[in-house]
């Protein structure tokens, strides 16, 4: 279906104001590009707003929680700004005389920026920082449930580049009320679409006709083995499931424990502040998170109270702070096998290293796959093991998944809110989104002294298998 007139001049409009903005923006200078993705970053990292956008997220949307989201606000856009200082974007970004190769970074043009409502602030700003890192402008389409926290975002982001001398048509939204049409119009109109979101929306930009980058669903299985510091492991997937009430595409939503330490582990678990389902508590909770085939928002990202509540469990289980259901077997979608979007943990039994992969494998062909699995170790060879047998981008070694998986200080991941997830998922990308691809390279090719082998060098091995 075409686009009705009135979105097509609107959505023209944007674009035209975004490119304008750039032909204003100083984008082949690397100091004045900093400056502007410094500006966006201070935007929402300064605590007043962080923390404002935070409680007008959770308002918004009703989604997570406020502290959580006041450290996506600032941990994020910290590490990103961290990581987008120590690289030039613009101009000459590496030279290499030995193999007579300069490389030029230059703009890909007007970027669509497709956020959801689990950040809606925070998704914003870090796609803005890295699309204004490669010289290019940005216009967000900010899912509807989320609308209002971003368009203030945008307004801060604007008001920053304003301050700073900067254009403030680099960063634009669509006008609220936001729906489906004039958000396919912008993916239409843009030079590049950068989709985070529901798979549904990822299907319609790789379907676009635009160049367009997609992420993947999450769904993460996390192995516990016989060497892990259980107390430790425990504390790491409480604080990483519990982040934000499980809004994260990295939390965990399954945990796969060695038939050997599975009760000390189940104990670790509840000391960390777990409650253990029982069989009939497990199917009244399974009730009450699928209704129609779909996730039910009543428990969707809610306060573990909330969800006791709704799950009809014990007066005692409202102190929890997650909930564990024990199952014997992967089942597929609409399971417990599935992305469940809430603070509800799968717990499945292997019995031994072999049969735990095999678990992580089916989970992730539930749902999930590409996108990341995590292991509780201290036997390297189980974490390369794993790593090279999964088909995911990310393996996390002993680290709370949620706040490692999208970059840390403490691991060399990009910094970021959207996860690539590969041909595994239908991505174009398989890695962290983060500056690079917000930049088209020109290569200047001089000539070197030659660089031909001969012959043997190539073929020899190979002849002296099988002749020539």
């Amino acid at each position: 279906m075409s686009a009705q007139p009135d979105t097509s001049k609107v959505v023209a409009a944007l674009v035209e104001r975004a490119r304008a903005a750039m032909v204003t923006y100083d984008n082949t200078n690397q100091d004045r590009v900093d400056d502007a993705v410094t500006a966006l970053a201070w935007s929402i990292y300064q605590p007043g707003n962080a923390r404002d956008l935070a409680e007008m997220a959770v308002e918004d949307t009703g989604l997570g929680n406020v502290d959580s989201k006041v450290i996506k606000n600032t941990r994020k856009t910290f590490g990103t700004l961290r990581d987008l200082m120590r690289v030039r974007s613009v101009g000459v970004i590496d030279e290499n005389p030995a193999r007579g190769m300069v490389k030029y970074g230059k703009p890909v043009g007007v970027v669509a920026a497709v956020c959801p409502s689990t950040n809606p602030s925070a998704t914003a700003v870090n796609k803005a920082m890295m699309a204004l890192k490669g010289g290019n402008a940005v216009i967000i389409a900010p899912s509807p449930a989320g609308a209002k926290t971003t368009a203030r975002t945008v307004e801060l982001m604007r008001a920053e580049l304003d301050r700073a001398g900067h254009p403030e048509d680099l960063v634009q939204i669509l006008p609220l009320p936001v729906s489906k049409e004039l958000t396919t119009e912008l993916i239409s109109r843009a030079d590049l679409a950068v989709v985070t979101g529901s798979q549904n929306n990822v299907k319609r930009a790789m379907q676009s006709g635009t160049v367009a980058i997609g992420v993947g669903a999450g769904n993460v299985p996390v192995i516990i083995d016989e060497s892990a510091d259980l107390s430790v492991a425990a504390r790491m997937i409480q604080q990483s499931k519990c982040f934000d009430n499980a809004t994260s595409c990295s939390s965990e939503n399954s945990v796969v424990i060695l038939d050997s330490i599975y009760d000390a582990a189940i104990a670790a678990l509840e000391d960390a502040g777990a409650w253990r389902c029982t069989a009939d508590q497990r199917d009244q909770v399974r009730a009450q998170l699928w209704q129609n085939g779909v996730l039910n928002r009543a428990v969707i990202a809610k306060d573990p109270s909330v969800l006791a509540h709704v799950f009809d469990l014990p007066e005692a289980a409202k102190r929890a702070r997650f909930f564990l259901v024990e199952e014997d077997s992967v089942d597929g979608a609409h399971s417990f096998a599935d992305e469940k979007l809430s603070l509800v943990l799968t717990v499945y039994r292997a019995l031994d290293w072999e049969h735990a992969k095999h678990i992580v494998h089916d989970v992730l062909e539930v749902c999930g796959k590409g996108h990341s699995v995590g292991i509780h170790t201290q036997d390297a060879s189980h974490a390369r093991d794993l790593a090279a047998t999964s088909d995911v981008v990310r393996v996390l070694v002993n680290q709370p998944h949620t706040l490692g998986n999208g970059g840390s200080f403490e691991n060399a991941l990009p910094f970021t809110l959207s996860m690539g997830c590969g041909t595994w998922a239908g991505n174009t990308i398989d890695e962290n989104l983060n500056w690079r691809h917000f930049v088209n390279i020109t290569h200047l090719v001089t000539t070197i002294a030659e660089d031909k082998p001969d012959e043997s060098d190539l073929f020899g091995q190979y002849w002296a298998r099988h002749g020539k």
